[in-house]
């Protein structure tokens, strides 16, 4: 690979929940309870089709460093194609995933052996080699921490178009405080404002020569320099056999932990009051342990301000520290960052949402209330309040009861 590519900091896990009863014969499988499209933090959806994230997400650039054993030459030999993988091009050689649900990544070009990971819908890997077998012609791929050979009538190739489509190009803050303006120009209005860590979707990158690019954010679509921002290229990429093992087995125990302590702070919050109460308003204690209690919870504070940074449900809180918040009163410890949010407790499909789900989209966080509806602190000029869920993006959809 090109020897100018640098490694992508901005990586982060998200995975779609898969149905046992699949069957391991056939290297394309789908399953109802499974992934049809992608969300992306990873993947431009329709506003009618969202889902949550399969396996991870992870830059071009991480996906192309991970195949430095591969040569341009042989690529160019290989794929007989010169359209080779750069840092400028970060959509060549990619290949994407055209199944209901997922492929079967092997270890070697045959259905007979191992599969080494699953490469799901529209998901993304970089060809390296194409192998003729008896059975087919097979392509090798590199997908996030997975290399093997999937069929490949289940992939498309040189498809510049479906590789933008379904990426993401991703602008990651790098300064304590990032302002998105209403246009490009330190003069004009600021209409947000992100903390270090987060990110937000590119939407125009037409006027980046002048050091602007134009993004999607709560308040509506608006620019930030790129002095203080990484820009990267986000694809879902497979996940590995033992990161699944590994990830369904810990998404269990999560489960367990936090149902225990939403039981535990319920009881104790019982115990100790029956309501609190801030500047004449009373709020009940948290009762209960699933995704409805967390709904009903937060609903009390309806009204109250939003204050950037901030976490208190009573005297100011942003996005994440509403949904930190919430949660935190039943004994669940989530991080106060909206990007990072994306990661925790595991991955559900639109169709599939639920009260209490954490709803994530470009620069925001809220809680799913049901009926259509999003519950969150949305910005200072209307505190938190309810929207409609489907108001902007949809980036992935995560459970933790």
């Amino acid at each position: 690979m090109n020897s100018k590519i640098t490694k992508s900091v901005s990586y982060a896990l998200a995975a779609c929940v898969v149905a046992s009863s699949i069957s391991l014969c056939s290297d394309a499988a789908s399953a109802t309870s499974g992934v049809s499209a992608l969300s992306s933090a990873t993947g431009v959806l329709e506003t009618t089709n969202f889902t949550a994230f399969a396996g991870a997400q992870l830059s071009v650039n991480d996906m192309l460093a991970n195949a430095t054993n591969i040569s341009t030459e042989t690529q160019l030999a290989e794929n007989e194609s010169e359209w080779v993988a750069t840092a400028e091009n970060p959509y060549a050689n990619i290949a994407i995933a055209q199944v209901d649900n997922y492929v079967y990544i092997r270890e070697s070009a045959s259905a007979d052996s191992e599969y080494v990971g699953k490469l799901y819908n529209k998901s993304a890997g970089t060809v390296s080699e194409t192998v003729e077998a008896e059975d087919g012609t097979w392509v090798c791929i590199t997908s996030g921490d997975v290399t093997g050979y999937v069929k490949s009538e289940f992939v498309v190739q040189g498809n510049e178009e479906l590789a933008k489509e379904m990426s993401r190009r991703v602008a990651t803050v790098n300064t304590q405080t990032l302002y998105v303006r209403e246009q490009a120009s330190t003069d004009s209005a600021v209409i947000d404002l992100l903390p270090l860590g987060d990110d937000l979707t590119i939407i125009d990158e037409s006027m980046e020569d002048s050091g602007w690019v134009k993004v999607s954010c709560d308040a509506g679509d608006g620019y930030i320099s790129t002095d203080y921002v990484d820009i990267s290229t986000e694809f879902t990429v497979a996940e590995s056999k033992a990161h699944e093992e590994a990830r369904l087995a810990k998404e269990e125990a999560d489960k367990k932990a936090a149902k225990e302590a939403a039981e535990k702070a319920t009881a104790s919050a019982a115990k100790s009051s029956k309501s609190s109460s801030s500047e004449g308003k009373h709020y009940s204690a948290p009762s209960g342990s699933n995704g409805s209690s967390v709904v009903n919870y937060g609903a009390q504070f309806v009204g109250n301000p939003y204050v950037y940074g901030g976490s208190s449900l009573t005297g100011g809180t942003d996005c994440s520290g509403f949904v930190m918040s919430v949660y935190s009163a039943f004994g669940v410890g989530l991080p106060h960052s909206s990007s990072a949010m994306r990661s925790v407790g595991y991955g559900v499909s639109y169709d599939q949402m639920q009260p209490g789900d954490i709803v994530c989209y470009s620069g925001h966080v809220g809680i799913y209330a049901g009926n259509g509806t999003l519950l969150h602190a949305s910005n200072a000029r209307t505190g938190i309040t309810y929207s409609n869920v489907n108001y902007k993006q949809i980036l992935a959809i995560r459970r933790i009861f």
